[in-house]
């Protein structure tokens, strides 16, 4: 009976080793051609960005961090060239608990950058390949509007007024559907915040309200919580 019980302890002691490792980021990978640099793990805290961890690197670009973390949120790899360029440097992605690979080049950090491991960067990128075709067409409409031909014309440019103001509407209606029909994701509660937390109110409370338990005692999800609270507070 006391070898039984025994044995009990240590596999729940096993157990429980294996539950704070799950709980641990793991970020790895390779920037080629980098022979000198600093790599800095960043992430916001208190609206301030601040290093996780540092890794000097000398003749080699791999890398590899691991740092605990309670939910899901962004973090930035930045890369110190010490070339007096600070100029595309920093790589943004949704970390979470499990292994991350990162592998890009040195001389273009962040547009070469193929991350993988994580599903909420996933959800992320699929995000930003939408808003990425909106946000041209938003360029494209502002070129128009500054064509000194096309200034000379009253109802061209209510035109063109008209179809930004379209183009804008039709970024806001993409990220708030995008949060609702994710609402078990993390990425919900982030998109909320960061892309659209001047819309109406009404709206942010929906996406608040149909966020899964897990995602809403998650960071973004508490932030969420606050933010909305607040926004109630001062309402008239």
């Amino acid at each position: 009976m006391k070898q039984v019980t025994i044995l009990a302890l240590v596999a729940l002691f096993f157990t429980s080793c294996g539950r704070e490792t799950g709980s641990a980021m793991q970020v790895t990978g390779t920037v080629k051609g980098l022979k000198k640099g600093t790599l800095y793990l960043q992430h916001l805290q208190d609206s301030s960005l601040v290093a996780v961890d540092s890794l000097v690197v000398q003749g080699n670009g791999d890398f590899s961090f691991e740092t605990p973390l309670e939910s899901p949120e962004i973090f930035y790899l930045y890369l110190n060239k010490k070339d007096n360029n600070t100029v595309n440097d920093r790589i943004t992605f949704f970390g979470e608990p499990g292994k991350i690979t990162i592998n890009t080049e040195w001389n273009a950090f962040d547009t070469k950058a193929k991350i993988s491991g994580s599903e909420t960067h996933k959800k992320l990128e699929e995000y930003r390949q939408v808003m990425s075709r909106i946000n041209s067409r938003n360029l494209e409409i502002i070129r128009a509007a500054y064509d000194p031909e096309m200034q000379k014309d009253s109802l061209a440019m209510d035109s063109i007024e008209k179809l930004s103001d379209k183009n804008i509407l039709r970024g806001y209606l993409y990220a708030l559907n995008f949060a609702l029909n994710n609402a078990g994701s993390y990425i919900a509660p982030y998109i909320a915040l960061s892309e659209v937390s001047d819309a109406n109110i009404k709206y942010l409370d929906s996406i608040y309200t149909s966020l899964s338990p897990e995602v809403a005692a998650s960071k973004y999800g508490k932030e969420l919580r606050d933010f909305l609270e607040k926004k109630k507070a001062e309402a008239p």
